[in-house]
This record gives structure tokens, sequence and C-alpha cells, in this order.
């Protein structure tokens, strides 16, 4: 990947996280699986920083489970 594919795919992973926590924020859920998501964002922002592809890939799934409120449970 050059430079300036990966820095689109940045900002398009930086754009996701910030409408993830968004959803997560608005979600009508127990706190405990508001708690777990919250966890789950955290951890996916923080594999960005090694391995961005894969990060992409782990948030595009967890925002579909948000998206078909399918919540593994916390």
């Amino acid at each position: 990947m050059d430079g300036d594919d990966e820095l689109a795919l940045y900002g398009l992973v930086a754009d996701r996280l910030k409408e993830a926590h968004r959803k997560v924020r608005a979600l009508q859920v127990p706190e405990g699986e508001r708690e777990a998501l919250t966890r789950k964002l955290l951890v996916i922002t923080a594999a960005a920083k090694h391995d961005l592809a894969s990060a992409a890939q782990r948030l595009e799934r967890l925002m579909e489970e948000i998206d078909g409120r399918r919540f593994p449970s916390a």
C-alpha cells in the first residue's frame, strides 16, 4: 500500500471510529453492553496503530453488529 492509499485508509478508519463511538453512545442498552462495545472500540483503535487493514476489517464487523443490534454478551 503506498503512502496516499494508507493515508486515505487512516482517514476512513478515523471517521468510522467516530461514527461507531457516536452510535454506541446513542444505543439504548444496559450499561454493561455499552461498556463492552466501548472496550472493543478502544481495542480496535489501538490495533489501528499496528495493523491498519486488520483494524479496518474488525471495525466493519463491529459496525455490522451495532447496526444489526447483534451484541455479544458482555
